[in-house]
């Protein structure tokens, strides 16, 4: 995730997304994954010289990344998204003050798995596949993927609030999929959110993902499981709450009744009815992303 805290920090990614090419480009590397630079060029019908610069100027941004690699032709240029969200927050207070923390997957404070279920290390799987019991096996704070079909995860996020201090927003960023037996793309589940068991809302995973390998997911595990979910950023504050800028309550920071002497719990759950297609938490070593929930806490000092 690209995430612009103001707005001329974020000139050069403006710049390459001011031309109509480039995002063409993005579409061709958001569908097909990766493209050397003859497929864009064939693809787009231009120059492989047209293509180089545009190519140029969305690696300067940061929004994809070029390797290289040696092809039937010589050495190719392979380009793919280095990201796949963006966020521009366009009021920025800049003394606005905040802190957070990465939190461990497998670091729960509390639980309910049903199978399908496990989580694994980045070496090895805990215990035994879809046998809840190993959920509390000491070996779980190491856990870099838990998955279940019903249930809850719930962690707990550290409050170093003073008392004139006051919380503002809170925000999780986490990589996120549905639960199947393998993998289903095509897999939908409605996902529960809450804080201090105040319900926040829900949001519907499209799917378990597989086909294709993790980008952090390591090489011994098995090709016909889940490889990758999706990134999500989770949104507390004044006006409501929002999963990727998007309102899904009108719950806000003052509902949940927060001060410097709080509990924070944070739970993840499979919703009772409707789409009931479980969750999978992925974290460092495991999907496409190189780290765990973060847990980012906004405040605001009051006299």
């Amino acid at each position: 995730m690209i995430h612009i805290k103001d707005l001329r920090s974020g000139i050069p990614i403006f710049k390459a997304l001011s031309s109509e090419i480039r995002v063409e480009i993005l579409s061709l590397l958001t569908k097909n994954g990766s493209l050397n630079l003859n497929e864009i060029a064939q693809k787009l019908n231009l120059s492989n010289g047209a293509v180089t610069m545009h190519i140029k100027k969305l690696e300067e941004s940061g929004i994809i990344d070029v390797s290289t690699a040696v092809g039937k032709h010589g050495i190719q240029k392979i380009c793919y998204l280095n990201e796949n969200l963006l966020t521009v927050e366009l009021q920025n207070n800049k003394s606005e003050n905040y802190y957070e923390y990465e939190i461990k997957v497998g670091h729960y404070c509390d639980y309910l798995a049903e199978a399908t279920c496990g989580l694994a290390t980045k070496d090895s799987i805990i215990g035994e596949f879809d046998d809840p019991r190993y959920f509390a096996d000491p070996e779980h704070i190491k856990a870099g993927i838990v998955w279940l079909t019903k249930g809850f995860l719930e962690y707990r996020i550290p409050n170093y609030l003073k008392k004139n201090q006051d919380f503002k927003e809170i925000q999780f960023i986490f990589e996120i999929g549905s639960e199947a037996p393998y993998y289903n793309n095509n897999w939908p589940s409605d996902i529960v959110f809450s804080l201090n068991n105040k319900e926040l809302g829900k949001w519907t995973s499209p799917g378990d993902f597989g086909g294709e390998k993790g980008v952090c997911t390591p090489a011994w595990w098995p090709p016909h499981l889940n490889q990758y979910g999706l990134l999500k950023l989770l949104r507390i504050n004044e006006h409501g709450t929002f999963i990727d800028g998007c309102r899904i309550s009108n719950v806000t920071i003052s509902d949940i009744i927060l001060d410097q002497k709080s509990d924070i719990k944070f739970r993840l759950a499979v919703a009772d009815q409707g789409n009931i297609g479980g969750l999978t938490l992925y974290g460092k070593n495991f999907g496409n992303y190189n780290q765990d929930i973060i847990a980012r806490i906004m405040y605001e000092i009051v006299s």
